[in-house]
């Protein structure tokens, strides 16, 4: 997908880390099938920058928290609503939007990059539901099982000799596996090539009933030929953190 902030690679054993970012394996979603995306741009010192996202409700967007480089404010980003073709931002059904705030997760580590990579944005002004723009659900908080047919979404590159991003909205089914690593880092995984890689950070992992229950975080390529795993931050646990940020955000409007 998009390139976002150049960053180092964290070494553990028998295994580097990247973010996430190309649709590979998939598909050309249908057009405006997945009103809930967020195309994400910005700038840094005149260059473009790029992140995916999903809308939460007219005032908010999900996205990941690693997309917030350390020299890069969102309030320098603008938020695209109703994209497919990302070379036709200006067409007159997609909606513009600029953030007026951030708000990553207070215990996510640019350090580790490896917990809690979620971020909240709230938009300078309400989106506008239509048949091309609507919010996802999220899931309960109690789910005790491993969802399925599952798939991700994104504008990054769908070619590995490229890196041109995709012009049009691409999508790749995922199947989620049980992880132990994943579960302590409160992450739901995939495994092999399929699915996102650098770039696609900060779009969701939606399920069976259509509801996100993952953000693109980051994923893990082996030094040995193990296929990688793509790890997705688990909405679940992050419930209560959203609904608190919202309602802090409500008071702050009432003061």
């Amino acid at each position: 997908m998009f390139t976002h902030c150049l960053l180092v690679p964290l070494v553990l054993v028998l295994t580097h880390e990247v973010y996430a970012g190309k649709i590979i394996g998939g598909h050309e979603a249908v057009p405006h099938s997945r009103p809930y995306m967020v195309f994400l741009r910005g700038d840094e010192n005149g260059s473009p920058r790029y992140c995916g996202g999903f809308l939460l409700n007219e005032d908010f967007v999900i996205t990941a928290a690693h997309c917030k480089c350390h020299s890069v404010s969102f309030s320098n980003f603008t938020v695209f609503l109703g994209v497919h073709n990302a070379k036709n931002r200006k067409e007159p059904n997609v909606q513009k939007i600029s953030v007026e705030q951030e708000f990553p997760h207070e215990n996510y580590s640019d350090v580790t990059r490896t917990e809690n990579d979620i971020m909240l944005l709230k938009l300078s002004t309400k989106a506008i539901f239509n048949k091309d723009v609507r919010p996802i659900e999220l899931p309960q908080e109690d789910i005790d099982f491993l969802p399925e047919s599952c798939f991700v979404s994104g504008w990054g590159r769908n070619n590995k000799e490229t890196n041109y991003l995709s012009v049009t909205l691409m999508e790749v089914n995922v199947t989620l596996i049980d992880n132990e690593n994943c579960t302590k880092s409160k992450s739901y995984c995939s495994e092999g090539e399929a699915g996102p890689a650098k770039g696609d950070s900060g779009g969701p992992l939606v399920c069976e009933d259509e509801k996100a229950y993952g953000v693109v975080s980051h994923v893990f390529i082996p030094l040995s030929r193990a296929p990688p795993v793509h790890y997705y931050t688990r909405i679940q646990d992050h419930v209560n953190w959203i609904k608190s940020v919202i309602n802090r955000d409500k008071k702050r409007a009432y003061i």
